[in-house]
């Protein structure tokens, strides 16, 4: 196999005229803003809550050291090395793993068309959120002005305005209605935002990253303040951190902490390649994997902190509701006066009432009223951000500047994060030169934005949000993890253990030491294993399904259970396993095209072999 040539061939890349980051700040905000996205506002403190609080981050930070770090330098160090994008890397370490970097390459361009449509959704919602009241604090009127709909009354205003008059879901996804033309517009919106950011490359989201990165931390820190001082912040904060060590014996916990390290730094994208491709040489790329992952990890830890505050806040606010519709149960029922019966003194009455009268306490129905009950709802993704996060805002003094705050922050760190995944899709583009030199790099920008926002069109349908789901679960989980796996085997074992050592070396001063060694060659590639196999088996336990909001289901504002029709189960085997299928084709077209050489050159020795026995 044709490997890369080692650190003396290579030289120093000073006389090639790839660009440059203005600065070592650009570089470290540009794979901070990558690295922290939605997932760290809604996917990692609904992880914590679920696997037992603080004991989850024992298996979180043990997956940290021995997988994620090692992993993203090696990807830094690549990049760095070899000023490639990933099809460049992959191509020039072998041409049969060329297949690695178009995989990598095709799984960036799916996520970034999905991922865009969760902006469109948050532009959406900070738009309405410059109104007072917000759209989403009361139910709407029915058409006869005689009550309200009754399918907001039966589950909740905030979920009506996200389910009906944001996404007007479907309750099939074989049904998939027409273009939302306020979401259209919105996807436009936010496709002309990304491709104005990243239209020169790094000239320009070097600039944007100053904001786009930092702002987020800002309205986190503001929204501390706030949270730490609302009623109920203790006891979410404490439901937080109480470490439930039983729950460390589930392997399914040690699988999500490790998949959360995975998706969390973005490995795998080829997006931190493409960023790493534009450093000096020589730059400590071992510091900087170190520094921008555990930038990554507080930053989900102080995301955790500010939402248990705002969810506690939300679980106090309901609870005391209960609270009021029981007493008022029981001063209706007991003809108690008015107000004879404050919350504090609810649980010794209702003890009183058990113990004297307890069949009429019986017939009555109470709600069962436990703080930890409302602490326990707990909702990750689009759940948390857009139903119980809007939620906890109404109760909020000032929501709509609250709101405005929220998904301001969303956007700023979903658009960040974009940009990340862009570059994986267009530096490739230029480095295998797909459009002519004189075509300006603006054209090629614009042109990958315009495919992505047509192919991303469908996601505005009224089964819009079905098919994001399909997305979101198959084309990234399965095909990233193998591609960190070949990544991982590929550099170690076909471009060589002690040649990427020397490249290290040679960039950052010092040969990496035994904990690098050991945990590329041998800790790394076992989890991304163990990682695959675990996945494999939870998707073969049942037929994949989906949630359906349906207002004629017997059991609803619960969303409907229903199994994908088997259209749609091919179409995620297909996000599943296309990618991957790039890796074993590009190899067998290269061995094809070899094979095809060797005959040609044969043949032509076999031509000229009696003309030179002749000329004898």
């Amino acid at each position: 196999m044709a490997l890369a040539p080692g650190p003396d061939l290579l030289g120093d890349g000073s006389g090639d005229e790839r660009p440059k980051w203005d600065n070592k700040l650009q570089y470290l905000l540009s794979c901070v803003g990558f690295a922290v996205g939605l997932g760290n506002i809604w996917r990692f403190p609904y992880l914590c809550q679920t696997y037992g609080g603080g004991a989850f981050l024992i298996p979180y930070f043990i997956a940290l050291a021995f997988e994620g770090i090692p992993l993203f330098h090696m990807e830094l160090a690549i990049g760095q090395r070899l000023r490639k994008g990933s099809i460049g890397v992959w191509t020039t370490i072998s041409p049969y793993l060329g297949g690695i970097g178009l995989g990598c390459f095709t799984v960036s361009s799916l996520i970034g068309i999905y991922y865009n449509t969760v902006l469109t959704w948050v532009l959406w919602y900070l738009l309405n959120s410059f109104q007072n009241p917000l759209p989403w604090s009361a139910c709407p009127p029915d058409r006869n002005l005689t009550g309200f709909v009754e399918e907001c009354q039966r589950s909740s205003s905030v979920s009506y305005f996200w389910y009906r008059q944001t996404l007007n879901v479907t309750a099939d996804i074989n049904d998939s209605g027409s273009i939302q033309w306020q979401l259209l517009v919105c996807l436009v919106a936010s496709w002309a935002i990304v491709y104005l950011c990243i239209i020169r490359g790094i000239e320009t989201t070097g600039k944007a990253i100053y904001f786009t990165a930092l702002f987020p931390y800002l309205v986190l820190t503001i929204f501390l303040i706030r949270g730490l001082t609302l009623p109920g912040a203790t006891e979410g904060l404490t439901y937080l951190f109480t470490p439930k060590m039983q729950i460390l014996q589930n392997p399914r916990v040690w699988l999500d902490a490790a998949t959360q390290i995975f998706f969390s730094l973005s490995l795998g994208f080829g997006g931190h390649i493409a960023f790493s491709s534009y450093n000096p040489p020589r730059n400590n790329c071992k510091k900087d994997a170190v520094t921008i992952a555990l930038v990554n990890s507080m930053t989900s830890l102080y995301a955790a902190i500010i939402v248990f505050s705002v969810l506690g806040f939300k679980a106090a606010n309901d609870h005391g509701r209960c609270l009021d519709r029981n007493i008022l149960s029981l001063i209706n029922a007991f003809d108690f006066p008015d107000q004879s019966i404050s919350r504090d003194d609810y649980a010794a009455v209702l003890a009183h009432l058990n113990v004297t009268q307890p069949e009429r306490v019986a017939g009555l129905g109470l709600e069962s009223c436990h703080l930890e009950d409302f602490l326990d709802k707990s909702a990750s993704g689009t759940g948390l951000a857009f139903i119980v996060f809007t939620e906890a805002i109404l109760h909020m003094p000032g929501a709509p500047g609250w709101a405005v705050l929220f998904f301001g922050m969303l956007f700023t760190l979903g658009l960040s994060s974009m940009f990340g995944n862009m570059e994986a899709v267009i530096t490739p583009l230029l480095d295998m030169g797909v459009m002519p030199r004189w075509v300006p790099k603006e054209v090629l920008t614009g042109v990958a934005c315009l495919s992505c926002f047509l192919a991303s069109i469908h996601f505005t349908l009224h089964s819009g949000n079905y098919w994001l789901e399909v997305f979101d679960r198959y084309a990234a989980s399965l095909n990233l993890v193998i591609f960190a796996f070949l990544e991982v085997v590929g550099i170690v074992y076909i471009y060589g253990m002690n040649r990427f050592c020397d490249d290290v070396a040679w960039m950052t001063g010092r040969r990496p030491s035994l904990y690098w060694r050991v945990t590329w060659k041998v800790v790394s590639p076992l989890l991304l294993l163990t990682i695959f196999v675990a996945y494999i088996a939870l998707l073969a336990r049942a037929p994949p399904s989906y949630r359906a909001w349906n207002p004629q289901y017997d059991q609803f504002p619960t969303q409907q259970e229903n199994v994908y029709p088997g259209w749609v189960q091919v179409t995620c085997m297909l996000l599943s396993f296309l990618p991957v299928l790039l890796v074993p084709a590009v190899a067998l077209a290269q061995l094809l095209v070899r094979h095809r050489r060797k005959k040609k050159a044969a043949l032509q020795d076999m031509h000229l072999k009696p003309q030179d026995s002749g000329a004898c």
